[in-house]
């Protein structure tokens, strides 16, 4: 198999199964956390302007990660996307317990996206442990029909 062939393979393969709801779930992070961060900066940004540049970097790793993990670009983007959402959730979440005054609107990745049902701290780990199993699982099939 070529490595266009087993390109286009890894692609279908993220986007199939479970990927399709996980694809899902991003597109509506992303068009979520744009709305709310596009509404809180052009209405009241000098309110907490800490809080709703976050909102908007949440956003464009959200879009990022939906684009990523739907094979719009490179996999390695969506590992890109879904490690610094994970790392982001985890810094954030702490930021905003530790100095809450630094914080006074919460962002997508407050206390650890507990606004939103902490999905935006699973989302990432789901993100993370998809690509891995689609990648080994595609590598393996490639493995053993090239011997």
């Amino acid at each position: 198999m070529g490595d266009r062939q087993r390109h286009d393979q890894l692609k279908v393969t993220t986007r199939s199964g479970p990927g399709r709801m996980l694809i899902a779930v991003y597109g509506i992070f992303a068009l979520a956390a744009t709305a709310r961060s596009a509404v809180q900066i052009a209405t009241r940004f000098e309110q907490a302007p800490l809080a709703y540049t976050l909102s908007a970097f949440a956003a464009a790793v959200y879009v990022v990660a939906t684009a990523a993990l739907a094979g719009v670009v490179s996999r390695r983007i969506a590992y890109l996307a879904c490690a610094v959402e994970l790392t982001g959730v985890l810094v954030v979440g702490a930021a905003s317990l530790v100095f809450a005054d630094a914080f006074p609107d919460a962002t997508v990745w407050s206390d650890f996206g507990g606004g939103y049902l902490f999905i935006p701290l699973v989302l990432p780990a789901l993100g993370l442990l998809w690509l891995r199993h689609t990648g080994r699982g595609q590598l393996d099939r490639t493995t053993t029909s090239t011997q």
